[in-house]
């Protein structure tokens, strides 16, 4: 077994194992800054999230809908309007989205210097 891993660490009961994922992927983080401050439909979302297609999004809603992380409410209006907000589990999210921005702001420069070492010896 490597150093470092715990015997028991890929225990089905282990409480890692219902932890969403999807945290750590490269859109859910920003869907959470995009609703700090209330409600979006999704084509509000898909303005700051410009580079995101509409699929990985759709994608994206649905698993933080699944987990918990986020409402969707359907207006019976016509058009549709949807809105998605934050629930109290999702809001919880933005201490660790802060701690993971604050740790980027300050090894950035090291980043950085390994990818280009990494790339110039590769």
């Amino acid at each position: 077994m490597s150093a470092g891993l715990k015997p028991d660490m890929f225990d089905p009961a282990c409480p890692t194992t219902v932890m969403p994922f999807q945290i750590g992927d490269k859109w859910t983080a920003m869907v959470v800054l995009c609703l700090e401050d209330g409600p979006r439909r999704f084509t509000e979302l898909r303005v700051p999230l410009r580079r995101v297609t509409p699929k990985v999004l759709s994608e994206t809603l649905r698993s933080m809908e699944r987990d918990g992380l986020i409402n969707r409410f359907a207006y019976d209006e016509n058009p549709p309007r949807v809105e998605y907000s934050l629930t109290p589990l999702g809001r919880s999210l933005l201490t660790l989205v802060d701690a993971a921005r604050s740790w980027c702001t300050d090894h950035m420069d090291d980043l950085v210097a390994a990818r280009e070492a990494y790339t110039r010896s590769a």
